[in-house]
């Protein structure tokens, strides 16, 4: 509870406190050389609060420490919950001879009795006044709920005024909470919301509901920081989700995948999107905490994991539609995280989520090899994003993801064509996008952009010698390394040369090997007279390059 912690910092403020003031005294006893107080005639501490004292200030033994967290604690907790659920089954338990009213009036009766008990205790017992407040609320809910439900005769024979009468005593609830000021509580009402949005089985109101408490929970957990309401309340409406997509099994229905509206799936959306409000309206500092980061990552794997499940199994003709939609949300609310907070780990979550959607946006839309094209492409447009939000660890993960694709491509395409010459392209100017902003991206070393440069140094070749004619592979490669060249001239940059150096004698060694048994006569020699003209004003220019040492290569 949170007025139990404010006591125990209260007590121990009070005691270090009174620590401090002792050993000043001490100090102006053998200064004044006075003789101190009697053991006797000292003041008696307070055994009730003993152990608590000793407890904040650290001077008691684990012994009493565990003693008071168990009897102060425990005991109160489970107390309070068995007498909870003896109250409720009495409540519910069947009464031939007794008229069904009579049963939700006495629970009315004992919810009254007991959350007045609990503003009784408010002060002295602050603790256990908490608890029993809890416990009243439930044996309200269960009293009202009991007048449509668990009776064979109901009092109440239509639905729709038992819903009322059950949604206004979970406001009750929630005013109650708020008053207290008690996330506690707030967790319970969140509860009961739900349980009434799923028993009502109306589709609008489950999906009104959802909305509402969605809301409030986002407002009252950003209000008072409770970050630990925030997340359960997350994984409460995540949860009452999937039981009503899957026809509220919990409730006794079939296990199956009911008929799903089109509409549901930009409800979770909201839903994302209310949570994600929350996280800014809470932490308009920007700071990193855990607990935060945590809720930020809970919201989109769950949202965006129920979201992305039930449009593969109901939605296969909508994917392109509504992933595309995922995706202008994600990026939008990662933008906003930048702008608003300067957040690097929430803008890398919800800036990777909305690329995730929009790949399988990219994968619904067209078909394979095309998908896989399209998608090295995005690789670049993550990069460039990566440099708005100045995040090295967008470049990381999108690396990864540019290597899975790559590898998916030269295993499900089936052929190899001139398309694939995208990957090293992209590569190339990915690495140029790095170097441009490397002190925009804090990145230490070379190892991202080096890693690009490898991967193009890799693909060239392995592309155009499945795309071009067998008697042209060793002239398309001696093309690709003058390339290289020519930007190592224009850049400056010592990389690219070693690329071209390396491309020259994967060359040399292709022709020597391949050139002298399987070119024709006409290729044969046209090849080999290129590479030796190329390979020796090569080495002219690195003649011209030594006697002009004073030259220096920048990166």
């Amino acid at each position: 509870m949170d007025h139990d912690d404010d006591l125990i910092r209260e007590l121990r403020l009070y005691s270090r406190t009174l620590e401090d003031l002792k050993l000043r005294i001490e100090r102006i006893e053998k200064h004044l050389e006075l003789e101190a107080a009697p053991a006797d005639v000292r003041p008696v501490q307070n055994p009730e609060n003993a152990s608590i004292i000793s407890r904040s200030s650290g001077l008691d033994n684990t012994e009493s420490d565990l003693e008071l967290r168990i009897g102060l604690y425990w005991f109160g907790r489970v107390g309070v919950v068995a007498l909870v659920i003896g109250l409720v089954f009495l409540l519910l338990q069947p009464f031939s001879s007794q008229h069904p009213v009579l049963s939700s009036a006495g629970g009315f009766v004992i919810a009254g009795g007991v959350i007045l008990l609990s503003r009784f205790l408010k002060h002295s017992f602050t603790l256990l006044s908490g608890y029993l407040l809890g416990g009243g609320l439930i044996i309200l809910f269960v009293s009202t709920l009991h007048l449509h439900y668990f009776s064979a005769q109901p009092f109440l024979g239509g639905s729709f005024a038992e819903t009322l009468l059950l949604l206004i005593a979970v406001g009750f609830s929630l005013i109650v909470s708020i008053r207290r000021k008690s996330s506690y509580l707030a967790a319970i009402s969140l509860s009961m919301g739900f349980a009434v949005a799923l028993m009502s089985g109306q589709l609008y109101l489950f999906f009104a509901v959802s909305l509402i408490m969605a809301a409030l929970t986002s407002f009252i957990a950003a209000k008072y920081h409770w970050v630990g309401l925030l997340i359960y309340g997350m994984v409460v409406t995540y949860l009452a989700q999937l039981e009503w997509f899957f026809n509220n099994p919990a409730f006794g229905n079939t296990l199956e995948l009911r008929e799903i509206p089109y509409g549901a799936m930009f409800l979770l959306l909201l839903l994302t999107a209310i949570f994600s409000l929350s996280l800014l309206l809470r932490n308009k500092d920007g700071n990193e905490g855990v607990d935060v980061n945590l809720s930020a990552f809970l919201n989109l794997t769950f949202g965006y994991g129920l979201f992305i499940f039930l449009s593969l199994l109901k939605f296969q003709d909508h994917l392109l539609s509504l992933h595309l939609t995922a995706s202008l949300v994600f990026l939008l609310l990662a933008i906003v995280f930048w702008l608003k907070q300067n957040s690097r780990f929430r803008t890398f979550v919800y800036a990777m989520t909305g690329y995730t959607a929009l790949s399988v946006a990219i994968v619904a839309g067209t078909g394979t090899p095309t998908s896989f094209v399209l998608l090295c492409w995005q690789s670049l447009l993550v990069v460039s994003t990566a440099v708005l939000f100045r995040s090295k660890y967008i470049v990381i993960a999108n690396f990864v993801i540019f290597t899975i694709v790559f590898i998916a491509y030269l295993a499900l395409a089936g052929s190899i064509n001139i398309t694939s010459l995208s990957f090293g392209v992209v590569a190339i100017l990915s690495a140029r996008i790095l170097n441009w902003q490397q002190s925009r991206l804090d990145l230490k070393t070379d190892m991202l952009r080096s890693a690009y440069l490898v991967a193009a140094f890799f693909i060239f070749p392995y592309a155009l010698y499945h795309i071009v004619p067998g008697d042209y592979v060793g002239l398309s490669w001696l093309g690709v390394a003058i390339v290289y060249y020519i930007i190592s001239v224009l850049l400056k940059n010592v990389k690219y040369r070693w690329m071209a150096l390396l491309t020259f004698l994967m060359t040399a060694f292709y022709l020597i090997i391949i050139g002298t048994t399987r070119l024709g006569p006409t290729f044969r020699i046209i090849s080999f007279l290129i590479l030796g003209i190329a390979l020796l004003v090569i080495s002219f220019l690195y003649a011209k390059m030594r006697m002009k040492s004073g030259t220096k290569d920048t990166r």
